[in-house]
C-alpha cells in the first residue's frame, strides 16, 4: 500500500479506538492512538499473514504478539479491518460475553489472538518461544511483538532478552513503544529505564530506532529490521511515539492512559480524525 492509503486506514482505526472506548466508558485510548500508525502498517504493509481461515499455530505465517494488551482497542480495530472478524463486532468491545474483552484472551476464540495478554512483562517470553519454535520447524517466517516502555520495568522481560540473544533467536523483531508515559506518570518519574539502546545492545540485540508516528519511517525501518533477521541476533526497534497521537487534547498526557472520553470529548476527537472506511 502507499503511505497515503495506510494513513487513511490509520485515521479510521483511530476513530474506531475512541468510539469503542467511549461506548462502554472503559478502556485505554492513549497508547492505542499512539501505536496506531505502527500496528496498521505492520498488518497492512509488512506482515505475511492469513486472516481466514485463521490458524492458531500460524505455520508459514508471520506472527504478532501484543504484550501491552491494554491497547486492545487498536489491535481489535486492525484485526477487524484486515479481515479477521466482522468490523461490526467492534461495537461489542468490553460488553458482557463479548469476544472483545478489555485485555485480549483466547477462550472466546477470537481470530487473530493466539495468547492472552495484559499481564505486563510476559509477551516477550511468548514471542521468543514462538520464534524459537519456527526455527526448530524450519519455518522462515518472522515473529513480531509490541511492548510498552513502562512494561520493561518488569524483570521477566530481561530474562527473555538475555535468552533470545544467547540462543540466537534471529527471526524475532520486538518493538518498544517509547512514549515515556505510564498510568501513574512519566516513565522517567515512576522508574527510569536509563539508556535503553545501551541496555539492549549490552544484552546482544541489534537495535534500531524510529518515529512511530511517521508512516514512511515505519515502513523503511521495518524493511531494515527484516534485513537484520537471520544474522544471529534478535532485533529490537525503539519506537518513539506520542501518547494520544491524533487527538490534540489527549497528546503527551499519561492521564489518557486509561480514561474514556465523554460525549463532548468524543465529538472533538472525531472532528480531528477523518472517516475513511466507514464507521462500524
Amino acid at each position: 500500500m502507499t503511505t497515503d492509503q495506510l494513513q487513511k486506514i490509520t485515521s479510521q482505526v483511530r476513530r474506531d479506538i475512541v468510539r469503542m472506548v467511549h461506548a462502554h466508558q472503559s478502556g485505554h485510548p492513549g497508547g492505542s492512538l499512539g501505536c496506531a500508525d505502527f500496528v496498521t502498517t505492520l498488518y497492512f504493509n509488512v506482515m505475511h499473514h492469513q486472516p481466514s481461515p485463521f490458524s492458531m499455530d500460524g505455520n508459514g505465517e508471520d506472527l504478532f504478539f501484543l504484550s501491552n494488551g491494554h491497547i486492545s482497542p487498536l489491535w481489535y480495530s486492525v484485526l477487524a479491518r484486515s479481515g479477521y472478524f466482522p468490523v461490526s463486532e467492534l461495537a461489542t468491545f468490553r460488553a458482557i460475553n463479548s469476544r472483545l474483552q478489555g485485555h485480549p484472551t483466547t477462550h472466546e476464540g477470537l481470530p487473530g489472538v493466539r495468547v492472552a495478554s495484559g499481564s505486563l512483562g510476559q509477551g516477550l517470553s511468548v514471542a521468543v518461544g514462538a520464534a524459537l519454535t519456527k526455527k526448530l520447524n524450519g519455518d522462515k517466517s518472522i515473529v513480531y511483538s509490541l511492548h510498552g516502555d513502562g512494561e520493561l520495568q518488569e524483570g521477566q522481560n530481561w530474562e527473555a532478552i538475555m535468552f533470545a540473544a544467547a540462543k540466537k533467536v534471529d527471526n524475532l523483531i520486538a518493538t518498544v513503544d517509547h512514549n515515556n508515559q505510564q498510568i501513574d506518570g512519566t516513565v522517567q518519574d515512576v522508574l527510569s529505564l536509563g539508556d535503553l539502546r545501551a541496555k539492549w545492545e549490552a544484552f546482544g540485540w541489534d537495535v534500531l530506532q524510529m518515529n512511530g508516528n511517521n508512516t514512511e519511517e515505519i515502513i523503511q525501518t521495518l524493511k531494515k529490521a527484516k534485513e537484520h533477521t537471520g544474522k544471529g541476533k534478535p532485533v529490537v526497534i525503539l519506537m518513539t511515539t506520542v501518547m494520544g497521537y491524533g487527538v490534540d487534547f489527549m497528546m503527551n498526557s499519561h492521564k489518557w492512559h486509561g480514561v474514556a472520553p465523554n460525549d463532548e470529548q468524543l465529538k472533538k476527537a472525531l472532528e480531528q480524525l477523518p472517516e475513511t472506511l466507514g464507521d462500524y
